[in-house]
């Protein structure tokens, strides 16, 4: 192992969530008479703050976003979190085999990542070492987060790594001078090629693609 320390994301790293909060936001836009899809909503809010979604949606809709709105979605991804919420394939057996510290960092705020690692059977594996862009009020793509969790952890930027799934999430992390391991469990995905950025579809690929010896 070459690093020192690990930094998951949350959603879409640990926890299998994004489609899930997607088909929300899909369904709840249309109550509200915009039409969006899921491919539209993947692609353009994925890895995104809620913030940056609503003040999206705010824009295209032809009365202002109910004050609810977020109250309203919360609700509805938590219910639906403890209905179908999974781990991500593969990322129990990666945990139980780190012999360095890890942490995860996330744009969500910090009672959805404990409920959701709860719900996954995670949560007693990161303990107090769970970071929320909600605690620093600073989001992805700025690098804050990445920062504030190798800080925290006693680690500089160099001395980590972060695993991630959006593209925002890596123009964080580069952004903060992490190296990054992008996770997709599609091996069609295509992503922009970068020195400090390797790809992988599976979990049970990180232990070799991390080792000393590449």
């Amino acid at each position: 192992m070459k690093y020192k320390c690990v930094i998951f994301d949350c959603d879409g790293v640990l926890v299998d969530s994004e489609i899930i909060t997607c088909k929300v936001l899909v369904t709840m836009a249309g109550e509200l008479g915009l039409d969006i899809d899921l491919d539209f909503t993947v692609k353009n809010f994925m890895g995104k703050s809620l913030k940056h979604i609503m003040e999206y949606l705010d824009t295209q809709l032809d009365v202002p976003l109910p004050s609810n709105f977020e109250k309203d979605y919360r609700a509805r991804t938590f219910t639906k979190f403890e209905e179908e919420l999974q781990p991500i394939e593969g990322v129990q057996n990666l945990i139980a085999q780190l012999d360095v510290p890890f942490c995860v960092a996330s744009s969500g705020p910090l009672n959805k990542i404990k409920t959701n690692l709860m719900i996954t059977q995670l949560a007693d594996k990161f303990a107090n070492r769970m970071f929320s862009c909600y605690e620093i009020n600073s989001w992805k793509p700025e690098p804050d987060i990445f920062l504030h969790a190798a800080k925290n952890m006693g680690f500089k930027p160099s001395e980590c790594v972060v695993v991630e799934d959006s593209s925002v999430g890596v123009q964080a992390a580069l952004a903060g001078g992490f190296d990054v391991f992008r996770y997709s469990h599609k091996s069609t995905d295509k992503f922009p090629n970068h020195p400090k950025v390797i790809p992988f579809t599976h979990m049970d690929q990180l232990p070799s693609l991390w080792s000393d010896e590449n």
